[in-house]
């Protein structure tokens, strides 16, 4: 496989590494949304679902659902649009590999990675974290549209201590990431283009996942509640219970308001959750939320539409619209059938996927995938799929 060339690497500075040295750290899936397509002839042919199965791939029309490829891959990936409107990328043993929705093909074009964790798209980059190494990668968004037969150059920001974590890169240059080390994570930190610490914090445990919102204010979920970077400080929001897990963050990145899954039982078996936490980044606030009886849901199970709603598939097998601004439940529609929660994350289970304000859900039951305009509740198309779907990635 053709892999990232490393005289694209460059150090952060020495300002920044001698930063990084007394750092802590962070962790999946939290997912941002997507950016704008870049490339003409990509948002023409219009939207695709990559969905991972054990063994590879599959690539489906997003208005027809109907099945365009089958690419075989590793018995168990995981999916992250690239933010270009053509690729997704895959993470497998041999780090980010770059999936081409459009011809379709699984490319031979790797990010070389140990242990391939995040994918962050904002500002114009597209931004990797390698778990091992905690080393990000950095890409113009729009350079890899067009890549032909090689990955585009990349800034490499190279990590001190390896950690479950993620980066962001802010549009003035600021680069914020997580902070921990093989013993646990425990923070962020924060440093301006010229390597110059900003802002840090060691009062996020466990920190995990990230999320930008309006006015690039980033979220960082804490087992005990959040960090809001914004402005160049560091705001903790502490949860109401003593062990308040937030571990992902759902954002519109038009909307001060964040959506965070939240765990309250650190002895809960099983990965359903009942409640969220609402975050308002402008009023530097976290709000727990209790779900109505019946409705529970995975981390891979909520989205933002382009409404800025958030969008919820509850084990019920309803989609759930919920108001950012209060929790409340606006509209419930019938999606798929209900189903029972995993007993490990990794096991196929329900994922959802958003373009626009249509929605995208999987049935892992029933082998099948559905669109919904979440306004309306109509059902877009239905298909059937010739593998178990796992997780899903909308390209378009």
């Amino acid at each position: 496989m053709t892999q990232l060339k490393r005289s694209a690497r460059f150090a952060v500075g020495a300002g920044v590494a001698a930063l990084l040295l007394t750092g802590c750290s962070t962790g999946s899936v939290a997912d941002t949304a997507d950016t704008a397509p870049t490339s003409t002839v990509a948002a023409a042919d219009g939207p695709r679902v990559a969905v991972a199965y054990e063994g590879g791939v599959l690539i489906v029309d997003g208005e027809t659902l109907e099945v365009v490829d089958d690419l075989p891959t590793e018995e168990f990936v995981r999916l992250n649009p690239a933010g270009d409107g053509r690729h997704a990328f895959v993470t497998t043993s041999e780090g980010f590999q770059l999936l081409d929705v459009r011809e379709p093909e699984l490319t031979d074009l790797v990010v070389e990675a140990a242990a391939a964790g995040h994918v962050v798209r904002h500002g114009g980059k597209t931004v990797l974290y390698d778990d091992a190494t905690s080393d990000t990668t950095i890409f113009d968004t729009e350079s890899l549209a067009d890549v032909d037969g090689a990955l585009p150059d990349a800034q490499i920001i190279e990590g001190v201590e390896a950690h479950h974590g993620v980066s962001v890169l802010l549009e003035d240059g600021t680069f914020v990431t997580t902070v921990g080390d093989a013993s646990g994570r425990s923070g962020i930190r924060a440093v301006d283009a010229d390597g110059t610490e900003i802002a840090t914090s060691a009062e996020c445990p466990g920190v995990h996942g990230e999320g930008t919102a309006q006015g690039e204010a980033v979220v960082f979920g804490c087992e005990n509640g959040a960090l809001v970077f914004d402005d160049g400080e560091i705001t903790k929001l502490t949860s109401p219970d003593e062990f308040g897990r937030i571990g992902n963050a759902y954002v519109s990145e038009n909307s001060p308001l964040v959506v965070m899954d939240y765990k309250d039982d650190p002895d809960m078996e099983g990965y359903l959750l009942t409640d969220i936490a609402l975050v308002d980044t402008e009023a530097k606030t976290l709000e727990k939320v209790e779900l109505p009886d019946g409705v529970s849901y995975t981390f891979r199970g909520v989205t933002r539409v382009e409404s800025g709603d958030a969008a919820l598939i509850g084990s019920d097998g309803k989609l759930h619209v919920i108001d950012p601004a209060t929790g409340a439940i606006t509209a419930s529609h019938d999606a798929i059938d209900a189903w029972e929660g995993p007993s490990e994350w990794q096991q196929p289970h329900p994922a959802i996927a958003a373009l626009g304000d249509v929605v995208y859900v999987t049935d892992s039951a029933n082998s099948t995938i559905v669109a919904l305009d979440a306004a309306t509740g109509e059902v877009l198309a239905t298909g059937e799929l010739p593998e178990v779907p796992n997780e899903i990635a909308v390209v378009g």
